[in-house]
């Protein structure tokens, strides 16, 4: 049987996958995320640095499983999400006044949520395939009432994601609508995942078989 390692430390992540069936082993990567997009230079286009991020973190974790009955036969999930906005990636907000700010240049606007995606296909413990892509679905932010925004930033939800909101928590009173994969936004799109897996010849059935 095939076992899913998610490398994330996101709630949602893990929400998406036990909501669709399966049940994961978290192993959280130890990637330099900010020295990573700074190597990349300027003049990457968003959808690579997000990329780029889910392939560091998904190898980071595939070089550390040292369960051997795991690395006979096992996929590991790399992912990384910013909200791409004017003409700049928006990650998770260093502050409350960051946050504060964010929501103040994204109210009544569209965004594009960037969620880079690598599966690594662990066999006999040897990297035998990796697959990775960017899904991108465009985000319709509301205008949220001055109360509701400061109880929201209160809350601390804002800087625990990408772009400083969430689609399945309490920022998703304030998220109007979404054009393409919902799942997307709360950091890992099942279709894109059903789609690398199949490259790698595996099916939701066989991460079912395991959970």
């Amino acid at each position: 049987m095939t076992r899913l390692v998610l490398g994330s430390a996101s709630s949602g992540r893990l929400k998406v996958l036990r909501q669709a069936g399966v049940e994961p082993l978290v192993v959280v990567s130890g990637v330099d995320e900010d020295a990573l997009v700074a190597g990349l230079g300027p003049r990457v286009a968003p959808d690579q640095v997000v990329r780029a991020l889910a392939v560091a973190k998904a190898k980071q974790v595939s070089a550390v499983l040292n369960e051997p009955d795991l690395t006979a036969d096992c996929v590991v999930v790399g992912c990384d999400s910013m909200l791409y906005l004017d003409g700049r990636l928006c990650g998770k907000p260093g502050s409350i006044d960051d946050a504060r700010r964010q929501w103040q240049s994204m109210a009544g606007q569209a965004g594009q949520l960037h969620t880079g995606h690598c599966l690594i296909r662990l066999r006999d413990h040897v990297v035998v395939q990796t697959e990775a892509e960017t899904s991108i679905t465009t985000v319709h932010f509301g205008f949220p009432a001055a109360g509701d925004l400061t109880a929201y930033l209160a809350s601390g939800e804002p800087l625990q994601v990408a772009g400083g909101f969430t689609l399945d928590g309490l920022g998703g009173w304030f998220v109007d609508g979404v054009d393409g994969d919902p799942s997307t936004v709360i950091g890992l799109s099942l279709p894109l995942l059903r789609t690398l897996l199949a490259r790698c010849g595996l099916s939701v059935a066989d991460l079912w078989a395991a959970s």
